[in-house]
């Protein structure tokens, strides 16, 4: 049992260990979700190259055109950065880790109705940290349903080998991996509220299904974390960052890549 537990309980910790995933309340004001809403909102009207480039003048059929992700946005945008090291959450992950948790990936996604999901897969076949694992922390700034899409996780895949991805359905999934559930095991749905936050395992299978709603967004802000003593780590994800803000660089696992990859190439992470 771990004994340095400050914010958990120890039933919240012993639920991580058997299931590979906790969702925990609280740790977001309102304050500090308006907050999130507002700088996300100014990020979607404007172009950053590498980071976010919306098309703002085609009517196109896919909703995530208008609407992708925004990648890294604590490398461009100071409220995105101080959320990724939000106390709170760093404080869980140190519950979760029995050390420091090292920041290295934000993302927020938008998922406006109609919007694609994305197709079963486990982070750490990205991240590829070493010793250790990844743990993400995903953020629902809407409340997060099966109509909307609202992720999937299939519980106690956590000790599930990182596997080779088969290729997805391009029809329901914007990136192109896929990794089948093991025998007996099947996806289910973590019905979140605003403000709620799901901790899962880098080797824990899930992913999500299309918004089918016709006028909700579920967005997202969601962040990777690796283990303070984690030594390797994939080039994309480099710096880390410290609670204090301070820069970290672990060497680099030539293994790995972006975080999933969307089938027309136009905006890889």
């Amino acid at each position: 049992m771990n004994k340095r537990l400050k914010t958990l309980s120890p039933d919240q910790w012993n639920l991580f260990q058997k299931e590979g995933y906790i969702i925990v309340k609280g740790l977001f004001s309102e304050e500090d979700l308006c907050r999130i809403d507002d700088t996300f909102d100014e990020i979607s009207n404007v172009t950053i190259p590498g980071y976010f480039e919306p098309d703002l003048v085609t009517a196109s059929g896919d909703p995530l055109k208008r609407y992708p992700r925004v990648m890294h946005p604590h490398r461009f945008n100071e409220t995105a950065k101080s959320y990724m090291l939000h106390k709170p959450v760093l404080n869980v992950l140190e519950d979760l880790y029995g050390e420091e948790a090292l920041a290295a990936q934000s993302m927020f996604y938008y998922k406006p109705p109609g919007s694609r999901g994305q197709a079963l897969h486990q982070d750490n076949f990205y991240l590829q940290v070493e010793p250790g694992n990844c743990i993400a922390a995903w953020t629902a700034i809407d409340p997060a349903t099966l109509e909307n899409g609202g992720l999937l996780v299939v519980p106690q895949t956590s000790e599930h080998d990182i596997v080779c991805p088969e290729e997805a359905d391009s029809k329901e999934s914007f990136t192109t991996h896929y990794v089948k559930p093991p025998k007996d095991a099947a996806a289910i749905p973590a019905i979140m509220d605003r403000g709620d936050v799901l901790f899962f395992n880098g080797n824990l299978i899930h992913g999500s299904y299309r918004n089918k709603t016709k006028d909700q967004f579920r967005r997202a802000f969601i962040c990777h974390y690796a283990n303070a003593s984690a030594t390797h780590i994939s080039n994309h994800y480099r710096p880390l960052f410290r609670a204090d803000g301070s820069v970290i660089d672990l060497e680099i696992n030539p293994d790995g890549g972006p975080c999933g990859v969307e089938f027309d190439n136009v905006y890889p992470h």
